[in-house]
């Protein structure tokens, strides 16, 4: 009878005990509903910076949506939309960023990289741009005749030789942007060269993408890049279209924390411009633009700024001189294609700027292919050579010992110059062309190896 009476007092006291513990539970869970936001559920900000991975997701499939619904609105919303959306992934995960920051090389703010924000897909845009890019016919009528027409069928057929790991992407997509910024700062870039069109201009195959700015350099910001400026040749761009279009840019991006400007032998903070095409410009139209004396001269105003011409002949050397220009860069990854984008030339090409003041900028890329869209042209292939053709270039470039790299692409997947991942892909009539027997990064680390690498020769350039 002791016994069973012992043991009956022994479960209620147990029994007690254990409903004080579930009531202590249940009001720490209730102060901590308190705690959190009206609508946070799972996936919701509230705590993601832990779960990095399920936030990409849950922000992916976030944007998507809000996007979507907002597909037939106005344009102005969708942009204010989108940049919010940036905005607010930006502040959800910046404990995470923060932990990345320890883990990616420091950025290299001379490894200038060309990057093209023109890519659309139905999901984001209402259908595809420049995915299903056109095939290009030959100028020769007869040689044309030999070669397929028509265009790419996005998302399996693409207007590209190689496929990217992030799909048939949206330019527009936050996720991708971020991805592409993590990418770039992963391979010690530090410098994205944003090619540009004015308000409501586009490329021929494109669609306008100046809106797509700030959040470009929102998400640079974020990864601690910053954004310069590659002025495409836009329809009637001439000295007063310029003026206008860099005093635009400086208004409206120049005070963003991740806007460019390069500090100069004199100590100056400026911005600057690559200007791609500037050969069908005449030097009389640039210099009204780029002297001191010119008739639209923007210099020694609050829009003065560095101007990087495109050197393809070997003539244009002496115009880009005569322009007013500050400087010069060759940007085809093709060796051989032209005078300035053959190794052997660069020696030459920076003793002449140095001799007349000028920024000599070698462009390097890891090959060259465009026979997606332009079939007929085998002859400027250039093999990446599972990335030797990439490290020979570095090293070319290397030898001229230039204050700037130029890096021919992140991702113009067109003409198969693109670092950005690709996978290997098979459809019933295309197969794709592979980073193997190397990882999708490869083009990343060789970019960051050859930056690091270019480090610790600057230092003792400057000995």
């Amino acid at each position: 009878i002791l016994n069973y009476d012992i043991m009956a007092r022994f479960r209620r006291r147990t029994c007690i005990i254990l409903l004080l513990f579930i009531l202590f539970i249940c009001s720490i869970m209730m102060a901590l509903k308190t705690l959190r936001p009206d609508r946070a559920g799972f996936g919701d900000p509230f705590g993601l910076g832990l779960l990095p991975e399920l936030q990409q997701r849950t922000v992916l499939l976030d944007s998507k949506q809000n996007l979507l619904n907002r597909a037939q609105g106005d344009t102005v919303t969708r942009v204010s939309n989108l940049h919010s959306i940036a905005v607010n992934t930006m502040k959800a995960s910046m404990s995470s960023v923060k932990k990345l920051e320890e883990e990616l090389s420091s950025p290299n703010y001379n490894f200038h990289i060309f990057y093209y924000t023109w890519y659309g897909n139905p999901q984001f845009d209402g259908k595809y741009i420049h995915w299903n890019h056109p095939l290009l016919p030959h100028w020769d009528p007869k040689i044309a005749n030999n070669y397929p027409k028509g265009r790419h069928n996005p998302p399996e057929d693409i207007g590209a030789n190689f496929y990217p790991e992030l799909g048939s992407y949206s330019s527009k997509d936050p996720t991708v942007i971020e991805a592409h910024m993590k990418q770039m700062r992963t391979a010690s870039t530090g410098v994205i060269v944003l090619s540009w069109y004015p308000p409501g201009m586009a490329d021929e195959n494109g669609e306008p993408t100046d809106d797509l700015v700030p959040v470009v350099l929102d998400y640079a910001h974020k990864y601690n890049l910053k954004v310069t400026f590659h002025i495409e040749p836009y329809k009637d761009r001439d000295d007063r279209s310029m003026y206008h279009n860099v005093k635009y840019i400086i208004d409206k991006y120049g005070s963003h924390p991740a806007f460019y400007r390069h500090k100069t032998s004199t100590g100056r903070l400026l911005p600057m411009f690559y200007v791609y095409d500037s050969y069908v410009t005449i030097p009389e139209i640039w210099a009204n633009l780029l002297t001191v004396s010119g008739s639209q001269s923007i210099r020694n105003t609050p829009y003065d700024a560095l101007f990087i011409a495109l050197l393809v002949e070997e003539r244009h050397k002496h115009d880009i001189h005569r322009s007013g220009f500050d400087g010069m860069y060759t940007y085809f990854a093709t060796n051989g294609f032209s005078y300035g984008s053959s190794h052997h030339n660069w020696a030459s090409l920076k003793a002449f700027c140095d001799s007349n003041n000028l920024m000599f900028i070698p462009s390097v890329g890891p090959g060259y292919i465009d026979t997606s869209i332009r079939p007929w042209n085998n002859h400027n292939t250039r093999n990446r050579v599972n990335g030797k053709y990439y490290e020979t270039a570095f090293s070319a470039a290397l030898l001229v010992r230039p204050e700037i790299i130029s890096i021919t692409s992140f991702n113009e997947w067109h003409e198969g110059t693109q670092i950005e991942k690709a996978v290997p892909k098979r459809t019933g009539q295309v197969v794709y062309l592979d980073y193997k027997p190397h990882k999708p990064n490869v083009y990343l680390e060789l970019t960051q190896k050859w930056s690091e690498k270019y480090r610790k020769e600057q230092e003792q350039w400057l000995m």
